[in-house]
C-alpha cells in the first residue's frame, strides 16, 4: 500500500490507537468483527466498490456502513469502517486491506493490554522458524483446495493450549482466510505489525552456531546505532552457514557468511 491509502491507513490508525487502548482485552471482540467485515467485503465486489467509489459523498457511505453494522456490531468497530470509507484508497482493494490491518491492530491490542505483545510476537517468529523444515505442513496450512476447517483443525492440534490465544488467533485466521498470502508469509508481515507496534526493528539473524546473550547484546547494539531504533533479534540457526551472519532488517539484508564471500568471489572470477 502506497500513496493515498497509505496516508489513509496511518491516519485512520492513529485515531482507532486510542480507542483499543480503551478498549483493553476487549479489543479481541473488535478485532473479530473487523476480520468480519473483511470476509463481507471481499465476498462482495459490489458492496466494495460502492463503499471506496471517490465519486460517491463520504457521507452518503458513512451511513451505508452504520445502517449495515448497527444493529449487531460494536459502536467501535462501526466508526472504525465508517471513519475509513470516509477516506481516500487508490484501489478499492487498498480499503479491505486497511481494514484488515485494523483487525491485526486490535487483536494485537488485546495482547498488549495483558502485558503478552512480546510473547506473542516471538510466538509467531517461533511458529514461522520451526515450519521451515516442514514442507508438507507448510502446504497443508496453505493449500486453498482442502476444507478450510480442516486447516484450521490442524493449527488447534499444532497451538491450542501451547500458545497464546491471539497467536493461535492469528493463525486460524492466516489458514483460513489467507487472502492470497501464503501462511508463514502472513504470519511474518503480522509480526512485522507487532515489532512496529512495540516501536521496535526485526532483525532476523541466521547464524551457522547458537549466539550467546553477550553477543546478541553487542549485535542488537550496533544494529540500533545503525537503524536509530530498538531492534528485536530473531535468531535462527542453520548449521550450513559456515561462520559469519546473514542479518535481514524489512528490505535490507547484511550477509557477512563465508558462503557468501565464496559466491561472490566465484561471481568476481567468472566476470
Amino acid at each position: 500500500m502506497r500513496g493515498t491509502s497509505q496516508a489513509s491507513l496511518d491516519a485512520a490508525q492513529l485515531r482507532l490507537a486510542p480507542v483499543l487502548a480503551a478498549a483493553g482485552e476487549q479489543a479481541y471482540t473488535i478485532g473479530d468483527q473487523l476480520f468480519a467485515v473483511v470476509d463481507a467485503l471481499d465476498a462482495s465486489g459490489a458492496l466494495r466498490r460502492s463503499l471506496a467509489d471517490p465519486s460517491r459523498p463520504a457521507a452518503d457511505k458513512a451511513g451505508l456502513v452504520r445502517n449495515l453494522l448497527s444493529s449487531a456490531f460494536d459502536q467501535h468497530t462501526v466508526d472504525a469502517v465508517a471513519d475509513l470509507v470516509t477516506s481516500r484508497w487508490s484501489h478499492e482493494g487498498d480499503l479491505v486491506d486497511a481494514v484488515d490491518i485494523l483487525g491485526i491492530d486490535a487483536y494485537l491490542a488485546s495482547a498488549e493490554a495483558r502485558g503478552d505483545l512480546a510473547k506473542v510476537e516471538h510466538e509467531l517468529f517461533q511458529i514461522t522458524r520451526t515450519l521451515v523444515g516442514q514442507r508438507e505442513v507448510r502446504q497443508a496450512l496453505s493449500d486453498s483446495s482442502t476444507d478450510p476447517a480442516r486447516r484450521v483443525k490442524l493449527v488447534d492440534d499444532i497451538l491450542v493450549g501451547k500458545a497464546d490465544p491471539v497467536t493461535v488467533a492469528i493463525c486460524r485466521r492466516a489458514t483460513a482466510k489467507p487472502r492470497g498470502e501464503r501462511f508463514v508469509p502472513a504470519l511474518g508481515r503480522v509480526g512485522e505489525i507487532a515489532a512496529k507496534r512495540r516501536s521496535r526493528k526485526v532483525a532476523s539473524v541466521t547464524s551457522g552456531s547458537e549466539l550467546s546473550a553477550t553477543q546478541q547484546d553487542r549485535l542488537a547494539a550496533l544494529l540500533e546505532q545503525a537503524y536509530g531504533s530498538a531492534v528485536q533479534l530473531n535468531v535462527t540457526v542453520d548449521p550450513t552457514v559456515v561462520g559469519g551472519l546473514r542479518i535481514q532488517i524489512g528490505s535490507d539484508v547484511v550477509d557477512s557468511t563465508v558462503l557468501s564471500r565464496l559466491a561472490a568471489a566465484r561471481r568476481q572470477l567468472a566476470s
